[in-house]
């Protein structure tokens, strides 16, 4: 099956926005957005106009029109990346993330009941929430459960994983 130059010709645009994307990987969310307006937006504006007049120069009947229209339809999202220097350009890493739960999804199945199926879902999310944040989720849900039955509704948003601080432990105080 022959490569379609148009193909190729996107394939390798967007690979310039990878690099820069290489470049910048651990920099401030201020630096990559700084970055992206300058490098990339300029490449994502051409990537567009191009494929915009590769679009009108194809038929209906084009094996590549089908991917153009898809891209072009979504531009909004894919190009979200550069007006937003904490968004990642592609969904990887929280694909990644979610993978466990893919391979346990038969066992999702058997939640018991709708109910059931939503705190379970509440539970995957904060689990994974602790796990974005560098947090043992272990740790983390275990505090809680030992925390929250005192602590006021008020404070609640405190045992969030975004918020969370793990318990110091007492200063041992010796007795003679």
């Amino acid at each position: 099956m022959a490569i379609s130059p148009i193909a190729l010709g996107a394939v390798r645009r967007i690979d310039q926005l990878f690099e820069i994307e290489r470049e910048i990987h651990g920099l401030s969310p201020e630096e990559r957005l700084r970055v992206r307006q300058e490098r990339s937006a300029p490449l994502l504006s051409d990537l567009e106009a191009w494929l915009r007049a590769e679009c009108a120069r194809l038929s209906r009947s084009s094996n590549v029109i089908k991917p153009i229209n898809y891209l072009l339809n979504r531009r909004d999202g894919f190009v979200r990346f550069a007006h937003d220097g904490r968004i990642c350009m592609t969904n990887n890493a929280a694909e990644r993330a979610l993978r466990g739960f893919a391979l346990g999804r038969k066992s999702w199945l058997f939640a018991g009941s709708d109910r059931g199926a939503d705190r379970a879902a509440v539970m995957a999310t904060l689990i994974m929430t602790a796990r974005l944040n560098n947090i043992d989720p272990k740790a983390w849900l275990a505090d809680v459960l030992a925390r929250i039955a005192n602590m006021p509704q008020s404070r609640l948003h405190e045992l969030l994983p975004w918020n969370w601080t793990p318990p110091t432990s007492a200063p041992c105080t010796q007795t003679a």
